[in-house]
């Protein structure tokens, strides 16, 4: 399994409670970009309609260089994702929780498929930001120190 795109913001900006896989519809040549590497993932995040359907929002797509295609597809529309029922039903029931929300973590290729790994996340106060920093920052000089 090799990691297409990370989103590094996401791990600092929210607490990660939960993660799940899921699979994403995409076109042709979304996919020969994704597997090239052409995707963005900052400041996107998934939501679930009114109908129970996840879908992936604000997700960047480039569109393929050697494409046939005369109109590309939008890099930005909204993508729908695959989940099995009964962890659609559970994220419904913790997305209604004060302050989780559901962002995509990395793009897989899995046995040649496309997946997401999404996160269940609460997001973390200025604070709580500088706090980690500095416990990030106190390990590493420790480390350090235990190697000299």
């Amino acid at each position: 399994m090799s990691v297409l795109a990370i989103n590094k913001p996401a791990r600092h900006d929210y607490d990660i409670i939960e993660s799940y896989k899921a699979g994403i519809k995409l076109t042709g040549d979304e996919v020969k970009s994704c597997k090239s590497g052409q995707i963005n993932l900052k400041g996107s995040y998934a939501v679930i309609n009114a109908k129970g359907i996840p879908y992936l929002i604000g997700c960047q797509i480039a569109p393929y260089k050697q494409s046939s295609r005369v109109k590309p597809h939008e890099p930005l529309r909204s993508r729908q994702l695959l989940l099995r029922q009964k962890e659609t039903a559970s994220l419904i029931g913790a997305l209604k929780e004060k302050r989780l929300t559901l962002i995509p973590l990395a793009f897989h290729n899995q046995r040649g498929l496309i997946k997401v790994e999404l996160g269940l996340g609460r997001g973390k106060k200025q604070f709580e930001k500088r706090e980690a920093i500095k416990k990030r920052d106190v390990e590493r000089e420790i480390g350090r120190r235990l190697r000299r």
